[in-house]
């Protein structure tokens, strides 16, 4: 056989095996995320055992929508919604009270989660507005899984109207939400720009009082928002600036919240649906 009869087989070969791999992801998938309701280890098992290999070995992640390893995340469609993604750190990284969240190596997981929100509006067929988009991450209370994964997906339409109603008390540093969300309360605070360069981990470990030692009792969720400039002297409001809502609760378990800001979003993605 020669040199290109060769390369014939050995490219038929990996696509072959590139199909089966992805065959069988997509019949066992169903099945992995069913055991998450028993298993806290299902999400760690499907991006370390197969998105992480394949990515590897066919340079193809699935069942994950994207693996990017340089990056240290996947990105994987949840079974819930037809809008919800999850991004995962490719390392072991147990949720929100990790002290690697908090360590200057570490990605900045928020902007990178933010980063792929054109997936949700991918699944819609039309663009949305960023303050249709949120990111959340719940409590070690308030979730089933004990791998890091931040929630992507449309943010619930009552949750985003009383932000827009409250969007001038929002400050840059934290304060409390003007009422509830969801029935919870939320501490809330003013991010600026297009794109996600805090890392709102950070935020809440290095602003919030009392935040750092608790680190694990508390839920964040960030929505994108655009804010009004002023400019003095004006009888009208300036120009629009994009920006970042980030809200973060705590579990108050007597009280019957968990800590789950994921609460927060709609994966039903209503207001997208609406636009």
């Amino acid at each position: 056989m020669g040199v290109i009869g060769s390369r014939a087989v050995r490219r038929i070969t990996w696509i072959r095996g590139w199909i089966v791999a992805a065959v069988i992801a997509a019949a066992f998938l169903p099945i992995l995320f069913l055991g998450a309701a028993t298993d806290p280890d299902i999400l760690w098992k499907i991006v370390h055992g197969k998105c992480v290999v394949d990515e590897k070995t066919f340079g193809h992640p699935a069942p994950c929508a994207r693996v990017d390893l340089a990056g240290g995340y996947a990105i994987l469609k949840d079974i819930v919604g037809q809008t919800q993604y999850l991004l995962i750190p490719t390392s072991r990284v147990s949720g929100i009270e990790s002290p690697a969240v908090l360590e200057p190596a570490t990605p900045n997981f928020f902007a990178e989660a933010w980063a792929q929100t054109p997936l949700v509006a991918a699944r819609l067929g039309h663009a949305l507005p960023r303050q249709d988009l949120s990111l959340a991450i719940n409590s070690i209370h308030g979730r089933t899984q004990d791998q890091l994964h931040i929630h992507i997906d449309c943010i619930d339409p009552k949750v985003a109207a009383a932000l827009k109603d409250h969007l001038g008390a929002v400050g840059t540093s934290w304060s409390p939400f003007p009422g509830m969300l969801a029935g919870d309360a939320y501490e809330a605070m003013r991010i600026d720009g297009e794109t996600l360069q805090a890392n709102p981990f950070r935020l809440l470990a290095d602003q919030l009082e009392g935040a750092r030692n608790h680190m694990g009792a508390y839920t964040l969720v960030l929505v994108g928002a655009n804010f009004q400039t002023e400019t003095p002297g004006a009888s009208t409001p300036g120009a629009s600036a994009p920006g970042f809502i980030l809200l973060a609760g705590r579990a108050r378990l007597s009280e019957g919240n968990v800590g789950s800001g994921e609460a927060l979003q709609d994966h039903a993605c209503r207001i997208g649906r609406a636009a």
